[in-house]
């Protein structure tokens, strides 16, 4: 039996955005898979989880444990970082509450493999090495300055993102400093494999998908459908998505609403931007908190997935398809999913193609059908999360014995 100590930078339950989906999930893949798991996160104040609500089968099948840090932005601290060589991104999640405690962890087991959840975890690689024998795999849900790149990138000079700049090329640099120190990288796509190849990575790096309970999909509630409504659904206070959604306001919405000028635009996810909430556009609805995903999902007809930026995998694109959502995405948000284009979800990168396709979904019921039924059959075989993390437990046990 695996014994297994995975380490988050936030509180997976509920799993209700897509990082956390993507840590619980796993646990609850290892745990199905017979892994001995031991579940270690920060409790952030930004994304704070009450363990109370956490299910006591879970608690006890994952040891979980979890310790509340802030890890806020200050602009205070953002001007002292730049008198110091490390990237402010990853130094707001060292504490000396968290070392302790993962000390303490450490010393009372001995683990096979210490899983880090995302790079920025890797700020306690010292006192994993020193205190641990383990396998440590940093299981990267992105390559974390290739976001902050491809947004710097689309994103006109300033101040701002002069120090973003900054910013991320220190990131860059401790993203090569942990992986000439780990054992293995666990990716979501094989796209992000070959790009910490490219960065100099020589040792093992397998691809292991997030998976999803795909009979949670299963059942439906039998909910009014609103079949003219377009909509994105996404963690509202991560960069990407607010760009996404922009792009799409400002070079697709109006061209949909003037070729079906019933349709609706439904913007929701947790975190909404004050700017989005302020939007007074017609047939434009803002949704800040959504309390029952799957009703959102069921009740919602076309899905709109307009990233520029971001790596690693889009969870909701995965839920999506699980849903039977026809889907048009851009090809960055698309990545890692491994389907048909154009039959299983729509792909397209340029404001015309993208207008188009919607519009095309929302005229004919008949693609939309077909789209729906591709959707939902291939994340039924590709993406069950058992079968899916019982090749990264193999893997493992490989790895183990090399």
């Amino acid at each position: 039996m695996l014994k297994i100590l995975q380490i988050s930078n936030k509180s997976p339950y509920p799993p209700n955005d897509g990082s956390s989906i993507a840590i619980y999930n796993m646990a609850q893949g290892l745990i199905d898979n017979g892994a001995q798991l031991y579940l270690l996160a920060v409790n952030t104040k930004k994304h704070f989880k009450n363990d109370a609500e956490v299910p006591e089968d879970f608690k006890k099948n994952s040891h979980y444990t979890s310790v509340y840090q802030n890890t806020d932005t200050s602009a205070f601290g953002a001007l002292a970082n730049l008198f110091s060589s490390g990237s402010y991104f990853v130094s707001r999640f060292y504490f000396p509450e968290f070392e302790n405690k993962l000390i303490e962890v450490l010393k009372q087991n001995i683990f096979d493999v210490i899983q880090i959840e995302g790079v920025f975890m890797a700020v306690y690689l010292d006192v994993m090495r020193k205190y641990s024998k383990a396998k440590i795999v940093l299981r990267a849900h992105n390559v974390e300055h290739l976001i902050w790149e491809r947004h710097l990138k689309n994103s006109k000079k300033s101040i701002l993102n002069s120090y973003l700049s900054i910013q991320n090329k220190r990131l860059k640099k401790f993203e090569i400093e942990v992986i000439d120190r780990i054992d293995a990288i666990v990716t979501i796509t094989d796209y992000d494999k070959l790009l910490f190849e490219g960065l100099g990575f020589k040792k093992s790096i397998f691809t292991c998908i997030t998976g999803v309970d795909v009979a949670q999909y299963q059942t439906k509630q039998n909910l009014q459908l609103k079949p003219r409504t377009v909509f994105y659904f996404g963690s509202m206070d991560w960069m990407p998505n607010q760009e996404a959604v922009k792009w799409f306001l400002d070079n697709c919405w109006q061209k949909i609403s003037k070729a079906v000028p019933d349709a609706k635009f439904v913007i929701a996810g947790r975190g909404m931007p004050q700017s989005f909430l302020k939007l007074n556009l017609p047939n434009v609805l803002v949704i800040e908190n959504v309390k029952d995903g799957k009703a959102f999902f069921e009740q919602h007809k076309i899905m709109v997935v307009p990233l520029l930026s971001g790596s690693g995998l889009r969870i909701k694109i995965i839920e999506g398809m699980a849903y039977g959502k026809p889907i048009v995405s851009t090809s960055i948000g698309a990545e890692g999913i491994y389907c048909d284009p154009n039959e299983d979800i729509i792909v397209a990168d340029q404001p015309d193609d993208f207008s188009k396709a919607v519009i095309e979904l929302l005229n004919d019921p008949a693609k939309r059908e077909r789209l729906e039924k591709r959707a939902s059959a291939f994340a039924y075989k590709e993406f069950d999360n058992k079968n899916v993390v019982s090749k990264l437990v193999q893997f493992y046990n490989t790895l183990l014995n090399a």
